[in-house]
């Protein structure tokens, strides 16, 4: 039977084309009524890659990780009422992490709002100032075809390339039935494909931005650099480069991709230091390498060890100086003295051709930081081999060592990620490492590491704790069929049966233990091996990081579990403190 043309159809088609020929190739649906127009739209679009998620609140954060991995705008739909409302926490995260999503919530049209139609909610601002651009462009008629393609086109043009950087977009799309029809004509494009809008931002430093730069930096005598990941994080290679010039130390998450080993065609190296967490806990060390100037990129480290120290370092006068294309104002401990809002490649580029070809020796400044790093990744080692049975320090170490190149590591919020920062020892070619670190929490795990996996060429691993597994169980409802979005992954799972980070913190030792156990460390009832084997997914159980280690290089996809005890994780890390603080103590760096 032939459907009837419909004015909405031919609206979501020209959506989907639009957002084609912009590069947009990947979309989340959920199945739902009310969205049928832009759904049947999306897979009738033949450069669009369709998954369809049950939960949407799982459904944000699986798009997210499809972001997260390509760095291209993911294409978002839930059907109308508490459908959309589920999305808030997902575009919470893509706001705060600046992940491009393309949000849709399809709607109930003006007469049925505050009527009590079924599934009908206030939609307009649903995610406030979460978002870059919120739209709500009615029901579509005939009247408003020649806004189509620039509303899409628009759709993407602020999700990629917006003031503020990269982010959600909100579209609220009304629709009237009849809700499945036949598209019919669309309004034409512009030629040779190309999409409405071309946007470019302009983020290039200004002259006067990089001489003042490279004057700051090449007058420090004790100079340091910072360095993360996310959105506004420059290119690894540049930053050892400028390192190595300056004769500078750099302090390096894991996401920022620094790893080990000299710039590009160049002799020798500055220290990349993996360990400044447990380094920066002896007081005498920390005292005596305070710096001049700190240059700080990209998003913040977890370490609370290493933000206190930052602190004490600008009291103390050292200034600190931030480099954010993007006006993200990434500050808590207001130490930024100055902050350059530039595309951070640009300017470093700049600052090296400042800076001129020489080299600065890397003196006693740097030699301390270099011997630190090594004394401290001694001892980690010391400690970790002194352990029989599998430590969360040493399946963070073990996993950041046998990933492939290739390969992306997706941690969790909570421990998994500082153990992670902490623990993972710096490498010539490091894996990539994603987290969700916009907002820190531990919703959406499973379905940011499933997105993730869906989106990337190479292996991806994931290493996440027991409840955030159990906060996204719902995710595991897709993805463990042979059709499903589970590629190469392979995701190990620390269950200490509760909250493990909470054990760090004075409410373990100042709470009656009950009374901890009831609040904070809350052990769940499911088996999370029995869980997993529930949903259809392989699922080992081991202790050992021998087991773990043949696990991880199997080639089979699936879950690793690890149980581990939170109190023993506790003196674990304590043990590891202590012995860099040794190890620092009987050094030349205290002499």
């Amino acid at each position: 039977m032939r459907l009837p043309g419909s004015v909405a159809a031919a609206f979501c088609a020209t959506l989907a084309d639009e957002w084609a020929r912009a590069g947009v190739s990947r979309a989340v649906v959920c199945p739902g009524s009310r969205s049928t127009p832009l759904a049947v739209a999306l897979v009738a679009e033949p450069r669009m890659e369709v998954e369809v998620r049950l939960d949407e609140r799982g459904a944000a954060f699986f798009a997210l990780g499809m972001a997260l991995a390509s760095g291209r705008p993911v294409v978002l739909l839930t059907t109308s009422g508490t459908a959309a409302a589920e999305l808030h926490a997902g575009v919470v995260e893509a706001h705060q992490a600046r992940v491009p999503l393309l949000v849709c919530t399809a709607d109930r049209p003006p007469e049925l709002h505050h009527v009590g139609a079924p599934q009908t909610i206030d939609q307009g601002d649903l995610f406030g100032r979460a978002v870059r651009l919120a739209l709500d462009p009615g029901v579509a008629d005939d009247s408003t075809r020649e806004t189509w393609r620039s509303l899409a086109s628009r759709a993407v043009a602020e999700a990629t390339c917006g003031p503020f950087g990269p982010g959600p977009v909100h579209l609220n799309l009304a629709f009237r039935e009849p809700l499945l029809a036949e598209a019919g004509p669309l309004p034409g494009g512009r030629p040779d494909g190309e999409p409405w809008h071309a946007v470019s931002r302009g983020t290039a430093a200004a002259r006067g931005q990089v001489e003042e730069l490279a004057r700051l930096l090449s007058s420090a005598r004790r100079g340091l650099v910072v360095a993360g990941g996310g959105a506004g994080a420059p290119e690894p290679g540049l930053l050892k480069e400028l390192a190595w010039r300056l004769g500078w130390a750099v302090l390096a998450d894991p996401r920022a991709g620094c790893g080990t080993g000299p710039p590009p065609h160049r002799p020798g190296a500055p220290p990349v230091v993996g360990a400044a967490d447990a380094i920066l806990r002896h007081e005498g060390f920390a005292a005596a390498m305070r710096p001049d100037v700190v240059l700080r990129v990209g998003s913040l480290p977890a370490s609370k060890v290493l933000a206190t120290w930052m602190q004490a370092t600008a009291l103390g006068g050292a200034r600190h100086i931030g480099i954010d294309p993007y006006w993200a104002w990434q500050d808590p401990g207001r130490e930024l003295s100055r902050v350059v809002s530039a595309d951070p490649d640009e300017l470093l580029a700049g600052v090296l051709a400042e800076l001129g070809p020489r080299r600065a020796e890397r003196g006693e400044w740097a030699e301390g930081w270099a011997l630190a790093e090594s004394l401290a990744q001694e001892a980690v080692d010391g400690v970790l081999a002194a352990h029989e049975e599998a430590t969360e320090p040493g399946v963070a170490r073990l996993l950041y060592a046998r990933a492939e190149a290739s390969s992306t590591i997706v941690a969790s919020s909570s421990m998994p990620v500082r153990d992670l920062e902490w623990f993972a020892r710096p490498r010539s070619d490091p894996p990539r490492v994603l987290a969700n670190r916009g907002a820190n929490g531990i919703d959406g795990v499973v379905s940011t590491l499933l997105g993730v996996a869906a989106a990337s060429p190479g292996p991806t691993y994931g290493l996440i704790g027991d409840l955030a597994l159990l906060h996204d169980a719902s995710a595991l409802a897709s993805g463990a069929s042979d059709g499903g979005p589970l590629g190469e992954l392979r995701c190990v799972v620390l269950d200490n049966a509760g909250g493990g980070i909470f054990s760090f913190l004075p409410q373990a030792r100042e709470l009656d233990p009950e009374r901890f156990e009831q609040l904070f460390g809350t052990p769940q009832r499911p088996e999370i091996a029995t869980l997993l084997r529930a949903y259809g997914y392989s699922c080992a159980e081991l202790d050992t990081l021998e087991g773990i280690e043949g696990a991880l290089e199997g080639e089979a996809e699936g879950f690793v579990v690890v149980r581990t005890d939170r109190r023993a994780n506790v003196r674990v890390h304590d043990e590891i403190a202590a012995a860099v603080r040794a190890g620092i103590d009987g050094s030349s760096l205290t002499s």
